[in-house]
């Protein structure tokens, strides 16, 4: 077999992936690898902070981290023990659109892992004392975050592109609604949103899979939930008109730091991978791709300067980030404006193209090398749509991304006289 042939074979497609759709509505994917002597768990839940009311933002937030803290049947202490006298992991987690969960064990605990899965996510308590030990530490987390200027510069900047859209709102909340947030919030947000529909999960090791999928749907399969509402489709969202700035000042700051961009292509965009191909060159390949090279590295004016496209179910941003020296703000702002708008007058040279081609080839593979790397990569297949072959066909979608794509994605997206410029740092008096 040749190392190609071995490559592909060894990454899922949709002869070793098993997908099953239990009658309550939760699909389980699951994959073995037997030579792992341990179990990945991920999943994600159609509930997140879309759900959140306007005046206590952070809410499906403080849920999911709170799940852990207690259920019906154990208490805070009880659940470490369990995991932890097994050597096991388990987290919960918050998002935008979905909540996050999941865990690593030896095969042999598998069941007590999704048992303990299953009670959190079904009967959790939320006791009084850990629910206000919880807030003590989210409020520890928004002090820190208003303290960052890279915080407080990404935060100014989906205020600016995603004005009157949920993007623009911290999934976290803001300290004056997290205040609000009660138990019985908490709960009745749990009763109401947390059930089955939409809710899919990853098991990837040691096991087969038909088995994996019957322990899920032992653990899971009586899950209901009948007034579990569907996430609320997101408003269309209007694209900035002309070039906006925002300047935050931080006193005691001696770094300012910079976000550039707009909203990019959602990932089920026609241009979403000619984006990201694209964006790999303006500003991650390598050092930091073109951005790094002209800003950082020939320039001098940046600490750090990088280019990122996140989009997911909704227009996540394509933006470019930099820490500068004050003084340096608007020579860096410039050079970055005028790298951008060359990126998308120009094509790409081949030889960039045939480089971020191979990169993003080769590292695929890399990241399907452990069990939580495919399990979240099941996911992202479920999650978007993409086919049970993706992984397998995406060498060659690659492959065919051209120098005119590229363009074409840039003109469609980065129009940087009506890009968003959010700077956070020390007041210019200073």
């Amino acid at each position: 077999m040749s190392q190609a042939s071995y490559m592909l074979s060894s990454i899922p497609g949709p002869d070793d992936i098993t997908r099953v759709e239990l009658a309550n509505g939760i699909v389980v994917l699951a994959r073995p690898n037997f030579n792992s002597p341990s179990i990945t768990i991920s999943g994600s839940l159609a509930v997140g902070s879309l759900f959140d009311p306007e005046e206590k933002l952070g809410l499906a937030d403080f849920t999911a981290s709170a799940l852990m803290r207690g259920t019906q049947s154990k208490d805070f202490q009880q659940i470490y023990d369990l995991i932890e006298t097994a050597g096991a992991r388990m987290m919960f987690s918050g998002g935008t659109h979905t909540s996050g969960f999941g865990g690593k064990s030896l095969v042999e605990d598998l069941d007590l892992l999704l048992g303990l899965i299953a009670d959190v996510l079904q009967n959790p308590a939320f006791p009084e004392t850990q629910v206000e030990r919880l807030r003590a530490n989210i409020m520890t987390g928004l002090d820190l975050r208003a303290q960052d200027t890279g915080d407080r510069a990404a935060m100014a900047f989906d205020e600016l592109v995603y004005a009157g859209h949920p993007y623009a709102k911290c999934e976290e909340g803001y300290p004056e609604t997290v205040r609000k947030i009660t138990r019985a919030d908490l709960e009745a947000f749990h009763k109401k949103h947390y059930g089955p529909a939409g809710m899919h999960i990853a098991v990837v090791g040691g096991i087969n899979p038909q088995e994996a999928v019957e322990k899920v749907e032992a653990a899971l399969g009586s899950w209901r939930n009948p007034q579990q509402p569907p996430v609320p489709a997101l408003p269309e969202l209007q694209p900035l008109a002309a070039r906006v700035d925002i300047r935050v000042p931080m006193p005691a700051k001696s770094q300012s730091d910079i976000v550039i961009g707009v909203a990019g292509p959602e990932r089920a965009h026609p241009q979403y991978l000619a984006a990201a191909v694209g964006n790999n060159i303006l500003g991650e390949f390598g050092m930091m791709g073109r951005i790094g090279e002209s800003v950082r590295e020939r320039s001098g004016l940046a600490y750090y300067a990088y280019s990122s496209m996140g989009g997911g179910l909704g227009p996540g941003p394509w933006a470019v980030f930099a820490g500068v020296d004050p003084k340096d703000e608007e020579k860096a702002v410039d050079l970055i404006l005028a790298e951008v708008s060359r990126f998308a007058a120009e094509l790409v040279t081949e030889e960039e193209l045939a480089d971020t081609k191979a990169n993003f080839i080769g590292r695929m593979p890399l990241g399907l090398e452990s069990n939580g790397g495919v399990a979240g990569v099941l996911l992202n297949i479920e999650k978007h749509a993409l086919g049970l072959d993706y992984y397998r066909r995406f060498p060659d979608l690659v492959r065919e991304v051209s120098r005119e794509d590229i363009r074409r994605a840039a003109e469609t997206f980065l129009h940087t006289d009506a890009f968003a410029v959010a700077v956070a740092g020390p007041p210019r008096d200073e």
